[in-house]
């Protein structure tokens, strides 16, 4: 949770381009290093769901380009354990929300047209990214409708 808010902070102090999109794209690498995380040790309901995030946010990764890192400064790297998925996943939705409005920022105001694709196509990651987390989201709340759905059958 540190980390998620971490990105959240330095991303919303971000106002020139190139920092807008190292922040995008630190906020992606996070969400490849949690979904890692997930599918190796998450909710087995989750698995399947988090390798396709992992994939989907190595994308938004690699369309950004890696940018310059001083040493220690991967957040992502810095992911120790999960303690509370649904929390986790629940906060890196917001923060791909806010990777794509920040990246809609970036690219409005690009003087070149690859800075404008970069931000484009980093976008449409951020975006795919979010939609998989909600899914991952339902299926999390899933179970717990059910045992909500049969208490109040059997009241």
């Amino acid at each position: 949770m540190r980390l998620i808010a971490a990105s959240r902070h330095a991303l919303a102090q971000s106002i020139e381009a190139p920092t807008v999109m190292a922040e995008a794209w630190q906020a992606q690498a996070l969400a490849q290093a949690i979904s890692n995380r997930l599918a190796i040790s998450g909710p087995p309901e989750l698995r399947a769901q988090a390798l396709g995030l992992s994939e989907l946010a190595g994308q938004g990764c690699a369309a950004l380009g890696t940018p310059p890192l001083e040493p220690g400064a991967l957040r992502a790297a810095q992911l120790t354990e999960l303690d509370d998925p649904r929390e986790t996943l629940y906060n890196l939705g917001h923060l791909l929300g806010e990777v794509g409005i920040a990246l809609v920022g970036v690219a409005s105001a690009a003087d070149n047209e690859g800075t404008y694709w970069k931000c484009m196509e980093a976008l449409d990651a951020a975006d795919e990214s979010r939609d998989r987390v909600l899914e991952m989201l339902r299926q999390i709340a899933a179970p717990d409708r059910e045992v909500v759905k049969r208490g109040s059958a059997a009241g």
